[in-house]
């Protein structure tokens, strides 16, 4: 077997493509491994090459631009060489500080050419120097772009050829009975692990694969493929992005001779190694997770074969043409055996159950062809921002309404999604679909939702406040968003008399959104919601970016959507707000959501008014729901209500099993850390036992003090009666019950308040659900010692009746604002907490003389001359003896004595002198501070 590797002109190999694969390895009956382990050698280089020619194509992408810039302004430099008049300029400071400046004409200019290097040139010679570099810089980016693209072929062409010798190899070993030697297995695992340290070294910067490499079967014809964006060894090209920024320097390439002639050695089948005279131990690996069941029809679409494993759907088909599917299109029907091993990939075991895998899944998208015939619909914007910096007034100018002056607190508290007729847009947009999302930050759920199903995001930043925590939370929602997400800046309150709209513009791109005005491409508008101003120019830069999105949905067919909010309504029941995505929404339509469905009994614009269909791309209340559905899950149509029921009976299965699997996962855990502190208790025990028996030893021979090992028998058997550690105390807990007036709201509730606490003491949600305070709730909460909260609920006085008459009474708090509500939680969690001792200073003497006295015939007793300069002194209270700079505390206990001249006293005041003994302690020294003390309780707080 040879690698004829005929170089480019620059330097890279040209990968061989194999066309016969017995001749390419030197003979049938020869071992593919050597091959194999070349082939991923030669994958590994060309991605160091790859990523080389990345990093050198980035710097000079980054580099023209300067030359270019840097050549502009010497050819205006050079314009005004005869000018009389001196050139006026604009000096930068700093960031955001400019200067003018004049500059007389020059016949020379100073390049900066790196390494510490400015030379001086005439402005003719600068010239051409410059044209000429930027000249090469061009071309070397040409180049490079080049490289990069034939890197990827000859990665594809090694990555095909890997795959080709192990289709070869399978179907040699299938007609020898699927067995192989055993020193060829042998020498799988060893060139599998030098093949993963080969990686590993030859491309840092990428993410290291699961394994070494992956062999797949891939029908191609003859002749080498051209490249992909996505290759054969599994998931995104890792590879192909570079780690650092541009700019970096680019690393040194293989030579071509070298690494030729590395590859070429693969025609030389490697000698079998010599057995070893023991058997080497078993390495030690992680048990595998068991596979889960999945339950699969007899036939299903490879669409609905990802929802039920979770997984992209862009992935699964990837997976599909690893295996060797030659269609792996989102319609194609897939049979049971087929649809098991795609699973098997997952680690599901499938099981086929028809009954029990039916279910209601989206349609499979419209092909790309056949979406430019679909019609138009409007955008959805979602208004996002910090709390009150506008975005309601905003909205309410635009449908002229007033919500924010009936929103508790002054502040956004729901989701709110409503249709506004576009009057000065461009094109065929007429309306656009807006959502408003809560600025506090307890809402930060509902945020993350409305970017979820929005089109277009419009970030409000108060011009006299900028940027603020919210803002910042807005601006990673954006970036981290699954797809791409265009976004206009709306800077409002521009007519408050502190407004700086130019500090916000800084303020963003500090943050990383570049707007229009400082050169970068987000769309900046000034507006004022209170005075109109701007409000016309925002929808007209709105309208064009949804005409370049070039948004369109089918609007046949069963709708589907998603839910925005959900309710109890009196005499409506159960109401969800929706947003229909696809289809048309019409009453009578049956929907499933989560594990609960609808036949749709009304249907209501945002506005209350009744509707007979809601196409894609607006927003509806729809009333039937048999269960309140969740906030953010996804609404599909279904064609009657037996089928609604099969599938709802399936999801409520799925569910338990799912919470019993996590459930089982949570004690293994719990049961493994407990093991590891009792083994580490016991591994400190012995060491501690190990310790105390070389300082006996030690006392044995005199080389130990006494006390030492007094000192460490004492803290041995302290550590033997406590276990080894103390008990740590019981984490005290308050125990709510939450109730709310929409399900998002509840959702933000139980976010916002289940984070309060500390390690001592917090918050346990036992119950939460929507709509007013009930006598359930009520008895619930007496049950087990909870109290309720209410969120822009509330408790009818019958229920607080109740609520005051079981024994002990029920607390109960109701409130429209939910920051107060927080206030009161947490004044209550912190009320479990014990109180903490504080030392309160009464006063201070300072020690001038020492003296003795006598007591009995031996005794003797040490009395301190002292001076009071603070406060009082009390044989009352404790005393505490502070000693040097530091003051550092030598005793605390209580006075013996305390006297005045020759009078016994029982307190001095400031600026009186006495004398005075301690209990028990006899070595006070002149410059000692004896500072009188009492210890209060005061409450605790977080």
């Amino acid at each position: 077997m040879a690698m004829d590797t005929a170089p480019q002109e620059r330097g890279i190999p040209t990968a061989p493509f194999v066309t016969d694969v017995a001749e390419f390895i030197g003979g049938a009956d020869q071992d593919v491994m050597p091959t194999l382990q070349k082939f991923q050698e030669a994958i590994s280089k060309y991605k160091f090459m790859e990523i080389s020619t990345t990093q050198r194509r980035k710097g000079l992408e980054q580099k023209i631009p300067d030359i270019a810039k840097t050549l502009q302004m010497v050819e205006y430099l050079k314009s005004r060489k005869d000018m009389p008049d001196p050139t006026e300029l604009t000096f930068e400071l700093n960031d955001t500080l400019f200067a003018r400046a004049t500059l007389d004409p020059i016949d020379k200019v100073h390049l900066w050419l790196g390494a510490n290097v400015m030379l001086s040139y005439d402005i003719d010679e600068a010239i051409e120097l410059l044209t000429d570099k930027l000249a090469t810089a061009h071309k070397n980016l040409e180049l490079a772009h080049a490289d990069f693209g034939f890197l990827r072929d000859q990665i594809t062409t090694m990555e095909v050829n890997t795959a080709r010798v192990h289709n070869w190899d399978v179907k040699r070993r299938r007609e020898h009975g699927g067995r192989l030697p055993s020193d060829m297995w042998r020498r799988l695992h060893s060139a599998a692990r030098a093949t993963a340290a080969c990686a590993a070294v030859a491309a840092p910067t990428a993410r290291a694969p699961s394994s070494a490499w992956v062999f797949v079967p891939v029908r191609y014809a003859s002749g080498p493929p051209r490249a992909r964006s996505e290759r054969l060894s599994g998931g995104k090209s890792q590879g192909r992005r570079t780690g650092s920024g541009g700019g970096a320097p680019a690393r040194a390439v293989p030579s071509a001779k070298n690494w030729a002639r590395d590859t070429s050695r693969a025609a030389r089948p490697a000698p079998a190694a010599k057995e070893a005279p023991r058997k080497a131990p078993a390495p030690r690996t992680p048990p595998r997770p068991k596979n889960q069941t999945l339950a699969l029809p007899p036939v299903l679409s490879v669409f609905h074969l990802a929802r039920m494993l979770n997984v992209h759907m862009r992935k699964l088909q990837f997976r599909m043409e690893q295996i060797g599917f030659d269609d792996a299109r989102p319609d194609r029907l897939l049979k049971f055996d087929d649809a098991a091993l795609l699973a098997a990939e997952y680690n599901r075991e499938a099981v086929a159950n028809e009954e029990a895998a039916f279910d209601i899944f989206p349609r499979p998208q419209v092909r790309e062809e056949a979406r430019a015939s679909l019609p138009l619909r409007p955008p959805v914007v979602t208004i996002m921002g910090h709390v009150d910096h506008g975005k309601t007034t905003l909205l309410d100018t635009l449908r002229s309404t007033s919500v924010a002056q009936g929103e508790a607190g002054g502040i956004t508290q729901h989701i709110g999604a409503f249709s506004v007729p576009v009057q000065h847009a461009p094109g065929a947009i007429q309306s656009v679909t807006f959502v408003d999302t809560p600025g506090h930050a307890a809402f930060s759920m509902m945020r993350s939702r409305g970017t979820s199903i929005t089109d277009l995001v419009v970030l409000v930043v108060a011009a006299d406040d900028s940027v603020m925590p919210q803002t910042r939370e807005v601006i990673s929602l954006v970036r981290d968003a699954e797809r791409p997400m265009p976004m206009v800046v709306a800077i409002t309150k521009i007519d408050v008399p502190n407004a700086d709209a130019q500090k916000v513009r800084y303020d963003l791109m500090a943050e990383g959104v570049e707007v229009e005005d400082l050169g970068g491409d987000v769309p900046c508008v000034e507006i004022s919601a209170k005075k109109k101003l701007g409000l016309d120019t925002l929808e007209e830069t709105l309208a064009v970016l949804a005409e370049m999105a070039d948004l369109r949905a089918e609007t046949t067919g069963p709708a589907e959507g998603r839910i925005l909010e959900s309710r109890v309504e009196k005499g409506r029941g159960n109401v969800a707000t929706v947003l229909v995505q696809r289809g048309a929404l019409q009453p009578g339509d049956v929907l499933i959501c989560g594990t609960t469905w609808a036949k749709v009994r009304q249907l209501l614009q945002p506005d209350g008014r009744p509707t007979k269909k809601v196409l894609p791309g607006f927003a509806a209340q729809v009333a039937g729901w048999r269960e309140l559905p969740q906030a953010g899950d996804e609404m599909l149509g279904v064609q009657d209500e037996a089928q609604c029921k099969r599938a709802i009976d399936n999801r409520k299965r799925a569910k338990e099993e799912q919470a019993l699997l996590h459930d089982a996962e949570q004690i293994d855990q719990e049961r493994r850390r407990k093991a590891e502190e009792d083994a580490q208790r016991e591994r400190d025990a012995q060491m501690a036992r190990r310790q105390l028996t070389m300082l006996q030893r030690a006392e044995q021979e005199g080389t130990m003090d006494a006390d030492a090992v007094a000192a460490a028998v004492r803290q041995e058997r302290l550590r033997a009666d406590e276990g080894g550690a103390a008990p740590e105390p019981e984490r005290r807990k308050l125990c709510l019950i939450l109730k709310a007036d929409v399900s998002g709201t509840v959702e933000a509730l139980a976010g916002a308040v289940g984070s309060i606490g500390n390690a001592m003491a917090g918050v346990q949600i036992v119950a939460q659900g929507v709509g007013d305070v009930t006598e359930s709730d009520i008895n619930t909460a007496h049950a087990v010692g909870a109290h309720v909260i209410g969120f822009n609920v509330q408790a009818p006085k019958s229920v607080q009746a109740m609520a005051a008459r079981v024994q002990p009474a029920v607390p109960v708090h109701c409130d429209r604002v939910i920051y107060q509500i927080m206030d009161h939680v947490t004044s209550c969690v912190a009320a479990l907490l014990p109180p903490r001792e504080e030392m309160r200073v009464l006063g201070e003497a300072h020690v001038a003389q020492l003296f003795q006295i006598k007591q009995g015939a031996r005794a003797v007793k040490m009395i301190a001359g002292c001076r009071v300069t603070n406060g009082l002194v009390s044989r009352a209270n404790e005393v505490r003896v502070l000693r040097g700079d530091d003051r550092r505390e030598v005793f605390r206990g209580r006075l013996d004595t305390l006297r005045h001249v020759k009078k016994d006293v029982t307190e001095m005041r400031k600026g009186t002198e006495c004398g005075m003994a301690l209990e028990g302690f006899d070595q006070v020294e002149v410059g000692d501070v004896v500072q009188c003390f009492t210890t209060v309780h005061v409450a605790a707080a977080l």
